[in-house]
């Protein structure tokens, strides 16, 4: 697959051939929503907590006498049925994680790169380095037109991660943490050649 090479200036810089195993593939919806919920699952504090029975302040003492006083039988203040009695089965803290087979995670991400190239919205960039202004990088990616860009490089630089961190919709990360969620979550994906190669290792 040929494209075409774009610099921030909205120029051009050549062409570049990527492999169509990993951006000309059939994009898997499926495989797509199940990857994101597993990344959604691990995001998940699991913090949520309530008090059982044998949590809540209270006596222990039985409340009333078992018998002859035409009431239920009741053992505990704490129970339940009391208002200010445990909760049954309630939330405890605990991980959401679950595990998700590899094939699976480099399907899921093949398919997004792949969907994204199919629509038209992958861009490869020749080089992010040496933007150290927020004002002049607002500026160039206004020019080209992006409102919502995820931008992948194999080492992200640092003056351009600073530079780009007060833009609205635009975020930056290394070939390492490239994922299906960010991928969807923006309209445009902008990967550097170095990105593109370092890609090809990550899924070779």
């Amino acid at each position: 697959m040929q494209i075409e090479i774009k610099t921030l200036d909205n120029g051009s810089a050549g062409t570049a051939e990527l492999p169509d195993t990993i951006f000309g593939a059939e994009p898997r919806a499926d495989i797509m929503a199940r990857v994101v919920h597993w990344q959604q699952a691990k995001r998940r504090a699991g913090t949520h907590k309530v008090k059982g029975m044998g949590e809540v302040q209270g006596t222990t003492k039985k409340p009333y006498r078992q018998k002859g006083t035409g009431n239920a039988r009741q053992g505990s203040l704490r129970s339940p049925q009391f208002r200010t009695g445990g909760v049954v089965h309630g939330p405890v803290v605990r991980s959401h994680e679950y595990d998700l087979p590899k094939k699976v995670r480099r399907l899921g991400l093949i398919s997004a790169l792949s969907q994204k190239a199919r629509e038209g919205k992958l861009v490869i960039l020749q080089d992010v380095a040496g933007q150290d202004k927020t004002r002049d990088l607002a500026a160039k990616l206004k020019g080209l037109g992006w409102r919502s860009a995820l931008i992948v490089d194999h080492v992200v630089d640092e003056g351009f991660v600073r530079a780009s961190r007060n833009l609205v919709g635009i975020d930056v990360l290394p070939t390492v943490g490239a994922n299906v969620y960010d991928i969807l979550l923006h309209d445009v994906l902008a990967i550097t050649t170095a990105g593109v190669e370092g890609l090809k290792e990550r899924l070779a």
